[in-house]
């Protein structure tokens, strides 16, 4: 049998052609560990062991520095505005862009990118800093073209070189309302607007007209900062004359006749009623009945001659003729008109639509529903379901 151990000799071995012992108490295999060979081994192990690590390092080295590239890459564009990123211009189309009161730079810029106007919201900021037109970001609606230049787009929304001041004047608002809001939006005094609006003969108002009531155009608005209380004025009645004009009313009389029908539409109804009141004026002024005798009856007019805002008067304030907007004493037409009419109101009242009503009640003042009859007594009914709603919503019928 073989040993297991190849250097030991076999037992019919001669001792005395043995190797020389190695040392006493120790065994042939241990003293070959520190032989010249062994230590050989064990200094190749050791360099393939550095090898290895080496290229273990180097491998996990280039693999981290793989990951820090393709994650710059990938975070790049997030850290980096898109400032290169643009039109070339000048754009096609024609398209709305509102800016909402408030709205930052930033907002306005993600907006435009949304509707496709600008090509980056970097491009868009990088411009309205150029022109420090962050602060002149005035609300409104602006018409735009799709797939503009930055800087085109900026030239639209601001006025680089001066800023202008903002007014948004709400249908239906009375001289005085409009005259503080314009104080407040210029930083003009009201009582110069005021004193203005006492002589409306110096903007080519007809004789009839006692002030600017009903010819403060509503819109939006931005007057260059420059712009004087008169030139202001000026630019809201021409709008309105305008609009007259546009829809086929060209005489200032007639004009003036048709703007009070207007203000009155404007405050019985909303634009979805404004054809129908306007034929029920129509029939009252024109086809008058035994039941309404050529008179309008109408509160919100007994209301402005009043100067009070309400939908519940009195039967004592309906009988009141010394009031010259009252409209159930007097028959026909106010003195003038009771606020500013929206365009769409003027159309109706130039153009108004055959019906065979004579009476209008809203009935549901959240949803401007209106209801119409052609007979005080089935007006009576109609009212009935208005009181009920204003019963059920206490507080909005005042």
């Amino acid at each position: 049998m073989s040993s297991i151990f190849p250097d030991h000799p076999s037992p019919d071995q001669d001792f005395a052609a043995e190797e020389p012992d190695p040392g006493e108490g120790e065994h042939p295999i241990f003293a070959d560990q520190d032989s010249p060979h062994r230590r050989r081994m064990r200094k190749s192990s050791s360099r393939v062991r550095r090898r290895r690590r080496a290229v273990v390092l180097t491998l996990v080295t280039a693999f981290f520095v793989v990951v820090v590239v393709l994650a710059f890459q990938f975070i790049r564009p997030l850290l980096t505005p898109q400032a290169a990123k643009d039109y070339a211009g000048p754009g096609h189309g024609s398209v709305n862009f509102t800016v909402d009161p408030g709205s930052s730079g930033r907002t306005v810029a993600v907006g435009l990118v949304k509707a496709d106007i600008v090509a980056s919201d970097g491009a868009f900021l990088s411009a309205l800093a150029a022109v420090n037109g962050d602060t002149a970001l005035q609300p409104g609606m602006f018409e735009m073209k799709l797939q503009m230049k930055a800087s085109d787009a900026v030239s639209i929304l601001v006025s680089p070189d001066k800023k202008v001041h903002y007014a948004a004047i709400a249908q239906n608002l009375r001289e005085p309302e409009v005259l503080a809001l314009l104080a407040k939006s210029t930083g003009i005094a009201e009582k110069q607007f005021a004193a203005l609006a006492k002589d409306p003969r110096s903007f080519g108002l007809p004789a009839a007209a006692k002030n600017l009531e009903g010819y403060l155009a509503p819109g939006e608005y931005r007057f260059p900062v420059d712009m004087t209380a008169r030139e202001i004025l000026a630019q809201l009645v021409k709008t309105t004359k305008d609009q007259l004009v546009q829809t086929g009313v060209t005489a200032p009389a007639e004009q003036y006749r048709v703007l009070t029908i207007a203000s009155i539409i404007e405050a019985e109804g909303n634009e979805a009623n404004y054809a129908l009141i306007s034929g029920a004026i129509d029939n009252r002024l024109n086809h008058p009945n035994k039941e309404t005798g050529g008179r309008l009856e109408s509160d919100a007019t007994v209301a402005y001659g009043l100067g009070i805002k309400t939908y519940n008067l009195t039967a004592a304030q309906k009988k009141d003729a010394s009031n010259p907007y009252n409209t159930f004493a007097h028959p026909g037409l106010p003195v003038g008109p009771i606020g500013s009419p929206k365009e769409k109101a003027i159309q109706a009242a130039a153009h108004p639509k055959a019906n065979p009503y004579y009476f209008w009640v809203t009935v549901n003042l959240d949803t401007g529903e209106t209801l119409y009859a052609k007979t005080y007594a089935q007006h009576l009914k109609n009212v009935q379901k208005y009181q009920a709603w204003c019963k059920a919503n206490t507080g909005k019928c005042k």
